[in-house]
């Protein structure tokens, strides 16, 4: 399921497949999106990159688009590799940086970036 939250500017993608279920939050005020796995029971961010990722007004529209959906589950999406997400301050300059949505999601998970 999809949920668009226009006045935050930020859309919630819940999967429910077992094992592999995930949350996932695009957060567009910050510039990230925060994925929680729970088979792996961690946390994986990355930064918004305005070229591959549709912008707010769009991504309801695109949701329902078969060819979109299509080419974002495409073999030939390029792979992402992350690094752990320590940094000197501890959590809390993580979560100034990624908003609060993304720590409600992620808080006492391992991040990586």
């Amino acid at each position: 399921t999809m949920t668009i939250h226009n006045d935050h500017h930020i859309v919630d993608v819940h999967v429910r497949s077992g094992i592999y279920s995930s949350d996932t939050i695009f957060d567009y005020s910050h510039g990230y999106i925060a994925t929680r796995l729970f088979s792996r029971n961690a946390c994986f961010i990355m930064k918004i990159n305005k070229q591959r990722i549709p912008e707010l007004r769009e991504i309801g529209r695109l949701a329902f688009e078969r060819e979109t959906m299509k080419k974002v589950y495409s073999p030939n999406i390029v792979w992402v590799q992350f690094r752990s997400g320590h940094s000197v301050l501890g959590n809390v300059r993580d979560w100034i940086l990624y908003g609060k949505a993304i720590e409600q999601l992620c808080s006492g998970l391992p991040l990586y970036q």
